[in-house]
């Protein structure tokens, strides 16, 4: 019986992590990788995080069947990539090929054959809808080396929007009732003074996408929504999600991932936010969970009143809650977040809850050596 969330087609089973030494080569990739390389501090924090989900990979993988590519390179490869800004699977698989500094990170000996772009791809598809991206991010808070930099009481939360893989070509009635593009490979439609909604429309690409406008002098575009919700003393994500890309989606999350990361605790929290998430729903909220509303204030019908803002703490927060803005940065300019090149709600939340798994692991040579 193939376990809940595979979906690729034959039975597989997990693949050896184990490096091979090399039978003709007098190369040691060890030895060629410099003692002050920062990827060693990452390396040496994400292996023992790898080791600590054995029993999760092991339950991904049939007993028999073909041998498939090995979890735990998987994910150090899409890290390469999230901190490479590698722009494909493709390019991804030919610096792995050449590239010493990879080949050492993944795992991979001198002479261990590299595998094919659409195989590493499927391999990792596995991964998408299994939680893995999640229970890695949990995992590499819990590495002693990186929870001593963690707040326990004091948090911020934002959302940004994350472009979808899909055109406004793709956004077409749900009835069908709208005029097709003209023929061929980018077939051509005007959509001046037609109206289109969500209600109404879905794209054809990726029916998870949902049309949305950043301001009212941006274009509407099909987006998802990433959520992050940080630690107040040095800016490292505690939580992370993606949601479809709604008026409400940012309190929602923010509101599911204070649940997360502190479950059923009496324990009085911080939790910073901007002036989109000051509703009296939402700090009514906050505050039957334990957690004290940070919340920047409107100017005209906040729901945060004097007996928050008086505080010094308020003000700290206020101040601190601008660093989850470092995260989105580093995911969209470095991590390929200002646009998701896979389609679907579940991928989009893997690959975002991934990339901000890294941003913490690209945080830590310096944490650590400035501690």
């Amino acid at each position: 019986m193939i376990p809940f969330g595979l979906h690729v087609e034959g039975a597989r089973i997990r693949g050896s992590d184990e490096r091979s030494g090399s039978l003709f080569s007098y190369v040691d990739i060890e030895q060629k990788v410099p003692a002050k390389h920062p990827l060693r501090v990452i390396k040496a924090i994400v292996d023992d995080v790898l080791v600590s989900l054995d029993a999760e990979f092991e339950s991904l993988y049939e007993d028999t069947g073909r041998q498939s590519i090995a979890p735990e390179r998987l994910l150090r490869a899409s890290l390469l990539q999230a901190f490479y800004s590698v722009r494909s699977e493709r390019q991804l698989m030919e610096q792995i090929d050449y590239n010493l500094l990879f080949r050492w990170f993944v795992g991979l000996g001198i002479d261990d054959a590299v595998w094919d772009h659409s195989t590493f791809s499927k391999n990792r598809d596995r991964l998408l809808d299994a939680d893995v991206a999640a229970k890695f991010l949990e995992a590499v808070l819990r590495h002693p080396k990186v929870k001593r930099f963690l707040s326990d009481d004091h948090f911020s939360v934002d959302g940004t929007l994350v472009e979808a893989w899909a055109s406004l070509k793709s956004f077409r009635a749900k009835d069908g009732s709208d005029e097709p593009p003209s023929p061929g490979r980018n077939g051509e439609r005007q959509f001046h003074g037609e109206k289109r909604a969500n209600d109404t429309h879905e794209s054809k690409t990726d029916p998870d996408a949902k049309l949305f406008r950043k301001g009212n002098s941006q274009p509407a575009k099909l987006y998802f929504m990433g959520h992050a919700m940080i630690e107040n003393r040095h800016g490292l994500v505690v939580q992370a999600d993606a949601t479809q890309a709604t008026g409400k989606a940012e309190r929602s999350a923010a509101l599911a991932m204070v649940d997360r990361h502190d479950p059923g605790s009496e324990r009085r929290l911080t939790l910073a936010a901007d002036k989109g998430y000051d509703t009296s729903d939402f700090v009514a909220d906050l505050r039957q969970k334990c957690v004290t509303p940070h919340v920047a204030a409107k100017i005209k019908g906040s729901a945060i009143d004097g007996r928050t803002t008086r505080h010094e703490g308020y003000r700290v927060s206020q101040r601190k809650r601008k660093l989850v803005e470092e995260a989105f940065g580093w995911g969209k300019t470095i991590a390929g977040m200002a646009k998701v090149k896979v389609r679907g709600l579940a991928s989009v939340r893997f690959k975002f809850t991934f990339a901000m798994a890294a941003y913490n692991l690209i945080r830590m040579p310096r944490l650590l050596a400035a501690a």
